[in-house]
């Protein structure tokens, strides 16, 4: 409730309103990029739906944070990894500021920088965390190729 003024007849039909299932939440979301066709897609609040919930897609998902060691140290090989993977079709390679946007999911728990998660096209509900392995692109690579259901798989020849 954002009320530019604030009273008992605004509360009751904030209330009311609320009770018919009338209202949208407010979603904390930087602009919508103008041009997001870049390796790595962003995210905002307004967008996470559309990008990281999309059924056509696989995505693997970075929320970070600006200020992060950690994910200043990533970025250059996040965008590698955009690279990498730019020719497939429904891969989605993706990061979003966690500090400035809302995660409109409950299933994409953010409690550290940088985080993490594969979203499978087929298990939006259920995405797979990042954990355990080294932050380069062999092993994101290995991570993206583990649990893809998109990916073209060509033979690489000798």
């Amino acid at each position: 409730m954002e009320p530019e003024e604030f009273d008992s007849d605004v509360l009751r039909q904030f209330v009311l309103a609320f009770k018919k299932g009338k209202l949208k939440p407010i979603v904390k979301s930087q602009p919508v990029p103008k041009n997001n066709k870049g390796p790595v897609k962003v995210v905002v609040g307004k967008t996470f739906d559309t990008i990281v919930m999309d059924p056509k897609n696989d995505v693997l998902i970075e929320f970070y944070a600006p200020w992060c060691g950690h994910c200043k140290k990533l970025e250059p090989v996040y965008t590698e990894l955009g690279k990498k993977y730019k020719n497939e079709k429904n891969l989605v390679i993706a990061k979003m500021d966690a500090t400035a946007n809302d995660v409109m999911s409950d299933h994409y728990k953010v409690e550290g920088f940088p985080t993490i998660y594969f979203a499978p096209r087929d298990k939006k509900n259920n995405p797979i965390k990042f954990e355990g392995g080294d932050r380069d692109l062999e092993h994101l690579s290995k991570f993206i190729e583990e649990h893809s259901t998109t990916l073209s798989r060509t033979k690489e020849e000798l």
